[in-house]
């Protein structure tokens, strides 16, 4: 299976002495040819995390054939995470895949805000979602 990961990249925030705040997502795109328009604009949300006040850091992986996009975020806390989700730029960025859209999963989770979450940790997160 071809696959892309985009390492834990650390945003501008530093951790606090209090939990994280962990963010996975799984985005699932109707066809194949929505693919590259998907990959470009979670590139360009990646960017605006890593600016983000409150954010951690952020990582990406894909599996373009499978049509699947997964990120992981982490902020210092729920605050700032939100205020990033309702940002014009994330918006925009939502507004504009909505109509490619098979599917989305989100969970989140309280965490150690001097480790970066971990792919697998993630995963299991997302599969209880699904049950």
């Amino acid at each position: 299976m071809l696959s892309l990961t985009l390492p834990w990249t650390p945003g501008p925030a530093r951790p606090a002495a209090r939990p994280a705040v962990v963010m996975a997502s799984e985005f699932r795109v109707r066809r194949l040819w929505h693919v590259p328009g998907f990959l470009r604009q979670s590139l360009e949300v990646r960017r605006q995390t890593r600016r983000a006040p409150g954010a951690l850091g952020i990582a990406l992986r894909t599996a373009p054939f499978r049509r699947t996009f997964w990120v992981l975020s982490g902020w210092t806390d729920r605050e700032a995470l939100d205020a990033f989700v309702r940002s014009p730029a994330h918006r925009r960025a939502m507004t504009a895949l909505r109509p490619t859209m098979a599917s989305s999963l989100f969970t989140d989770w309280e965490a150690d805000p001097t480790a970066a979450p971990d792919w697998a940790g993630a995963a299991d997160r997302l599969a209880a979602q699904r049950r």
